[in-house]
């Protein structure tokens, strides 16, 4: 037993070293930021870096690939992207798909919010609920969560094509086709359909556990009292659970404006531009145009980014209002 824990002592005495000296240098207070020396180090490197590099980009111009290269703007392409006679006409904007991709991004923003959070809430509240095979239902509506997205949407769009499963099966019931992905309206309802499918149970999950951490005495006090099941849902359930539901909104709101890759994958942006939306905006004037702008795509990006900071702190300024709101009661 002593040979075979030597190598493992031999191994600690020489972490040991070095650590006992970054003890003695800075002290037990200065531990914490030695290690966290790493993390920072990479998360300069990974994010604030390209983050600074993409505030460059959208005050240049040019063609050149690499920040030196590149033409000092100033906020021309920020000019250009909110150059409108109407911001309620994307065809009356200088860069109107830019526009039809905000409009678009705002429509989806809210209806698949919405129904998200009502559809993790309803999910949530029935998982909680003492069901037989509970823990398989659970999985199975975690289980999306972990498709990725290109597959969430080849997969769908192998059921909605003209020729798809789905049609398929109604051309057999002696219905007509219908173009689920070549009609606008279809297809931005399927596009949040999907969205909806494949992150439900990642909210849902979320809320679950802020139900669970609700004090069951509480529930037990509303049922000695006879208090009907949706009074309970609306005074006890819904308040408590609260904090928890602000959390999924942020992160389904950011989630929900950043869409891109399943929605591209499922529809392409079409038809025409029913499914056109800001990611793919950048995306495409960025990247996969024949001339490609970066600077536009980078000032689009910002743009974005803008909306995602100012959302946010609205909701957490409402609820910091909300729990004022409480606590003069």
């Amino acid at each position: 037993m002593h040979l075979l824990l030597a190598p493992v002592r031999w191994l600690m005495h020489l972490i040991g070293v070095p650590l006992g000296w970054v003890q003695r240098t800075f002290g037990m207070g200065g531990m914490a930021a030695v290690f966290l020396a790493p993390n920072l180090l990479v998360f300069s490197v990974f994010i604030v870096f390209p983050i600074g590099v993409n505030v460059w980009y959208s005050f240049t111009g040019g063609a050149a690939l690499f920040p030196a290269g590149r033409v000092f703007v100033g906020t021309e392409q920020y000019d250009l992207l909110l150059a409108c006679d109407s911001y309620l006409d994307p065809f009356s904007c200088r860069q109107d798909r830019f526009w039809k991709g905000v409009h678009n991004t705002a429509f989806f923003v809210v209806a698949q919010v919405a129904a998200m959070v009502a559809a993790a809430l309803i999910t949530a509240l029935v998982l909680n609920r003492e069901i037989r095979g509970r823990g398989f239902w659970r999985a199975v509506f975690f289980f999306p969560v972990l498709l990725s997205p290109v597959v969430v949407g080849l997969m769908w769009k192998w059921i909605l094509l003209r020729d798809g499963a789905l049609n398929a099966l109604l051309v057999s019931l002696g219905y007509q086709r219908i173009e689920f992905l070549t009609d606008p309206q279809w297809a931005m309802f399927w596009v949040i359909f999907v969205s909806v499918w494949a992150h439900l149970g990642f909210y849902a999950l979320i809320l679950l556990a802020g139900l669970q951490a609700i004090p069951h005495d509480v529930y037990e006090a509303a049922k000695m009292d006879g208090t009907p099941a949706m009074r309970v849902f609306w005074r006890i359930t819904l308040p408590l659970l609260w904090p928890t539901m602000l959390v999924v909104l942020v992160l389904a709101s950011i989630r929900a404006v950043q869409v891109f890759d399943d929605a591209y994958v499922l529809t392409g942006g079409g038809p025409g531009t029913a499914t056109f939306f800001i990611v793919q905006y950048i995306y495409e004037t960025g990247f996969a145009g024949a001339a490609r702008n970066l600077g536009l795509a980078a000032a689009a990006s910002m743009l974005m980014a803008l909306v995602l900071v100012v959302l946010t702190l609205a909701q957490l300024g409402i609820t910091a209002w909300r729990d004022r709101q409480e606590g003069k009661r």
